[in-house]
């Protein structure tokens, strides 16, 4: 393999010219399939407008293939990332395609946020190469990738794709169980299920549950994670703690029916003005605006950069 793959994404989308761009932005050669001639027709566009926005060259999108087929994108390619639709049979299928048309030593992944890697690759006739790289959103500000293998996935292939992802700049980590969610939405996930309670229960609306996890613990997350923090303060607190507060925790095992009522009155966010919270036209342009902003200050502090800004693409 060389140093710089040639690599594959599969979907054009939100995630995939995304990842597309974190190649490209380092000297690689990226090719894009996806099945919507203007999800095509604008991915180098949006590639440009974002690392113009991130004060990098944009010429790096002209480093971006659009195919119309597949089989083109996958050809020759030393990794696939497939970051489609979050729809098993749908992935299944496509690995079915893709693995029909790379080279022997090619590394299949796979970007689905929640769904097993296991059940994805059951059908394909060579699994030990197939893994998960859950990148998170916006793929080229997030600096973490989960790298999720299978009971079938061979050592080597974790650590050839937990290479190339830290040669592309990324924070790669290895997880070592195939689970649903794997680490980071299993944990997110968790606090989601127990902020939508508090709120069902009457303990409190959804501005006090976003305003309490911004104004204090959520600040430390960056420098504090949950088991520092544990260590931190003791296990021996820790324990007291649990001792009281873990019993009174939601532990639905199925989604809230106050989020499943908000969903059959059309109540879906943003998108529709009103979710768990009321919204005004463009609130969502404003919010994401601000979170680009964060993060990409976030990582100018941890001392991660980006190409373009002081450092070498």
């Amino acid at each position: 393999m060389t140093t710089q793959p040639i690599t594959a994404i599969v979907g054009a989308g939100l995630m995939g010219h995304g990842i597309a761009q974190v190649f490209a932005a380092r000297g690689y050669e990226v090719r894009v399939f996806d099945p919507m001639p203007e999800a095509l027709a604008s991915l180098r566009s949006r590639i440009g407008a974002n690392l113009s926005a991130l004060g990098q060259d944009p010429a790096a999108a002209q480093r971006v293939l659009p195919c119309q087929k597949l089989a083109d994108a996958v050809a020759g390619a030393d990794l696939v990332i497939e970051a489609a639709t979050e729809n098993l049979d749908a992935k299944r299928a496509l690995f079915t395609e893709i693995e029909a048309g790379v080279p022997a030593d090619a590394i299949l992944a796979t970007n689905t946020s929640v769904i097993p890697i296991g059940s994805i690759m059951a059908g394909l006739a060579r699994p030990e190469r197939a893994l998960g790289t859950h990148w998170w959103n916006p793929p080229y500000l997030v600096p973490l990738v989960e790298v999720i293998g299978t009971e079938r996935t061979a050592p080597d292939i974790v650590a050839r794709t937990m290479d190339i992802l830290a040669a592309a700049g990324k924070t790669p980590v290895h997880v070592r169980r195939d689970v649903a969610g794997f680490v980071g939405n299993r944990l997110q996930h968790a606090l989601w299920r127990e902020a939508i309670s508090l709120v069902e229960e009457g303990v409190c609306d959804a501005a006090t549950v976003d305003a309490v996890v911004k104004a204090s613990f959520g600040l430390r997350l960056a420098v504090l994670g949950p088991l520092e923090n544990a260590d931190l303060v003791g296990t021996d607190l820790t324990l007291a703690i649990h001792e009281t507060i873990l019993p009174a925790l939601n532990r639905d095992p199925a989604p809230s029916a106050y989020l499943r009522d908000l969903v059959a009155r059309g109540r879906l966010g943003m998108k529709s003005g009103e979710g768990f919270r009321r919204w005004e036209a463009g609130d969502a342009n404003q919010l994401r605006a601000a979170l680009v902003h964060h993060l990409k200050d976030a990582v100018r502090k941890a001392g991660q950069g980006v190409p373009g800004q002081g450092e070498e693409a």
